[in-house]
C-alpha cells in the first residue's frame, strides 16, 4: 500500500512540476506554431482566372481535388474561353510543339490549340464519375 501512494505521490509531483509558464524551448528559441495557409484579407479574388475555378463550395470546408474543381467547370457554358479559363486555372498549359495522345486530364495542357485542349479536358472531366456531395 505504502509502494502504491509512494508512485501516485511522484507521478502527481511530476506532472505539477511540468505546467510552467515558459513556453517549450528548442535550443535558446521558443517553439514556433504554424498558421494554416490560406487567402490574406488584403488580396483579391474576383475577376481572376483562380476564382473562376473556384466553386462557391471551395471556400468553405476544406480543398476540393482536382477531379471535383474539374466538374465544377463543366457547370459553364460547353465551347467557351470561360470554361477553358477554368479548366486552365486548375491545370495551367505547358504547351509543346507536337504533344503525344493525351493518356491522362494532366497531359492535356501540352495541347496548344485552345480548342483541342479544350475538348481534351471535357473528355476528361465528363468520364469522371461523380463524386458523392458532402
Amino acid at each position: 500500500m505504502r509502494m502504491i501512494l509512494a508512485v501516485a505521490a511522484v507521478l502527481y509531483s511530476a506532472s505539477a512540476f511540468a505546467q510552467t509558464d515558459t513556453p517549450p524551448m528548442v535550443g535558446d528559441k521558443p517553439l514556433v506554431q504554424v498558421k494554416p495557409k490560406g487567402t490574406k484579407a488584403g488580396t483579391k479574388e474576383a475577376g481572376t482566372k483562380e476564382a473562376a475555378a473556384k466553386p462557391a463550395a471551395a471556400s468553405k470546408g476544406k480543398p476540393q481535388s482536382i477531379a471535383a474543381r474539374l466538374q465544377a467547370c463543366l457547370d459553364t457554358d460547353d465551347g467557351t474561353k470561360d470554361r477553358l479559363n477554368c479548366y486552365d486555372a486548375i491545370i495551367p498549359p505547358t504547351p509543346k510543339p507536337k504533344p503525344a495522345k493525351a493518356k491522362g486530364y494532366a497531359d492535356c495542357r501540352f495541347f496548344k490549340e485552345e480548342d483541342e485542349r479544350l475538348a481534351c479536358f471535357n473528355g476528361f472531366a465528363e468520364s469522371i464519375p461523380k463524386l458523392p456531395k458532402t
